[in-house]
């Protein structure tokens, strides 16, 4: 695995997510939920905002942040502004975390695990490149199913 690789696809990814935001045709669409879906649009930006800042930021950059997850799943008032401007954050974030990044350090141990399974710093970045699609996906089909004009 290439860092500069991985930061060009989450770099695109972002840009993604920034424009299922933008398609929003009613920006209070962002916080509805209906039909089965638990988490909104905005609170899965939100939980992806700290997951990027806590996991790149935080361990990878050492950009002082101090996470509260369970603030990402309640209903909010953050303007969809807001979102985009953090949003914009995360690009600076993602590349400052991997574009200098040694490749020989992906080899190394991370300090995470995950239901008992230790790994590498490659395989975490990995993880965290298919979390982020995974909501990104469910990010679009929110949009698609509850953004009604």
């Amino acid at each position: 695995m290439n860092t500069k690789d991985l930061n060009q696809l989450i770099q695109r990814d972002l840009s993604k997510l920034i424009e299922e935001l933008k398609a929003y045709s009613d920006e209070r669409n962002l916080w509805c939920i209906d039909q089965g879906i638990n988490n909104s649009a905005g609170n899965l930006t939100l939980h992806l905002i700290g997951n990027v800042k806590q996991f790149f930021g935080l361990d990878l950059v050492g950009i002082a942040f101090e996470r509260d997850r369970d603030s990402e799943f309640v209903p909010s008032l953050l303007t969809r502004d807001h979102l985009l401007q953090e949003l914009e954050e995360l690009k600076k974030i993602l590349e400052q975390a991997l574009v200098p990044m040694d490749p020989n350090k992906l080899g190394d141990q991370s300090i995470h695990s995950f239901l008992g399974h230790s790994m590498t710093v490659g395989y975490f970045l990995i993880h965290l490149y298919g979390h982020f699609n995974y909501h990104l996906g469910q990010i679009n089909y929110h949009r698609r199913l509850l953004d009604k004009e």
